[in-house]
């Protein structure tokens, strides 16, 4: 079968694959036609997919997590790889094929990444702010076993959130470390409780985002993890209005930096400004890990990275200099 990631324009193939999203469309001719909008996914990574010329029995059969076996080409659209799907169908106990043999997960257990998450609340010497942030932890930790951080963007697979948390947290103790002015539990605590709503603004199940539930697309998991650090300190008898709790909401509201990319606060502590970098750079750094891995050995270059300004990057192993 041909991974996804080894896939190169005019490749005729056939295989399984995950339905990872489905969508009916219909196209531009007279009279308009229905066809699927795919995306089809396997433990190597994800591609678009076209089924043109749909039935009415096709679209009472096909739906997203199922797993298909396709007949398909690879085509260039807009200078990114397409598959054309020639047949499709739904596979079946004869196949052999799992679900989980197609899900991307991250690349280490998540239930040592939890452990390490809990390690670095459990040195937390504040005692305030490690109740703050455990009571936080203890309404996500089920999830946070197989919940992505992201849709699309960025740690978009199975424990996904768990492990950007555990990368932020290693680079958090670095950079305490080299700037002692910074506060250590004050910065671990926003780093664990700045994705953590995620847990409540996502649908998700084996790692990918079905939809967005419907707090998280009124609210958000910014405003939703503040609420949740006010909850915790009425439960725990701590002033809401106290400079540990107003600095760890500052934390979490400022963490996107910016009033257009979903902050209504500028970072304005060391802590904070800290943090807005850390998740910066992690997340900067696993798309282009991402967008790496998922692209043949043979290609220099990267398709686009919407999340790096639509620029491709440069693989520079030596083979290409």
């Amino acid at each position: 079968m041909t991974l996804i990631k080894d896939m190169n324009a005019q490749d005729q193939f056939v295989g399984f694959y995950l339905l990872r999203e489905l969508e009916v469309r219909q196209t531009n001719s007279t009279p308009p036609k229905d066809y699927f909008d795919i995306v089809l996914g396997d433990s190597s990574g994800q591609i678009s997919a076209k089924f043109w010329d749909v039935s009415p029995t096709d679209k009472e059969t096909f739906f997203p997590m199922a797993l298909v076996k396709v007949k398909g080409i690879v085509q260039l659209y807009r200078e990114k790889l397409q598959v054309k799907i020639m047949q499709i169908r739904k596979a079946n106990d004869e196949d052999g094929v799992s679900l989980t043999d197609f899900i991307r997960s991250a690349p280490i257990r998540p239930i040592d990444l939890v452990h390490a998450i809990k390690q670095a609340l459990g040195s937390i010497t504040d005692r305030e702010i490690h109740d703050l942030t455990a009571f936080c932890v203890d309404r996500a930790e089920e999830k946070l076993m197989h919940y992505p951080a992201a849709k699309t963007h960025h740690h978009a697979y199975y424990a996904g959130l768990a492990y950007h948390m555990a990368r932020m947290l290693e680079l958090g103790e670095f950079l305490c470390r080299q700037r002692p002015f910074l506060n250590p539990d004050m910065l671990k605590a926003g780093i664990i409780l700045h994705d953590i709503a995620k847990t409540e603004e996502m649908d998700a199940r084996l790692g990918i985002v079905s939809e967005y539930s419907l707090t998280g697309k009124l609210i958000g998991h910014i405003s939703i993890a503040a609420s949740w650090i006010t909850e915790a300190a009425v439960r725990l008898n701590i002033d809401p209005r106290s400079e540990k709790v107003v600095a760890l909401q500052h934390m979490v509201l400022s963490h996107h930096n910016l009033p257009e990319w979903g902050s209504p606060v500028l970072p304005q502590t060391a802590e904070a400004v800290a943090l807005h970098h850390i998740d910066a750079l992690d997340a900067k750094m696993q798309m282009v890990e991402d967008a790496l891995d998922s692209t043949p050995d043979t290609e220099p270059w990267t398709p686009p990275i919407r999340g790096l300004e639509n620029k491709a990057i440069y693989r520079t192993n030596g083979t290409n200099v």
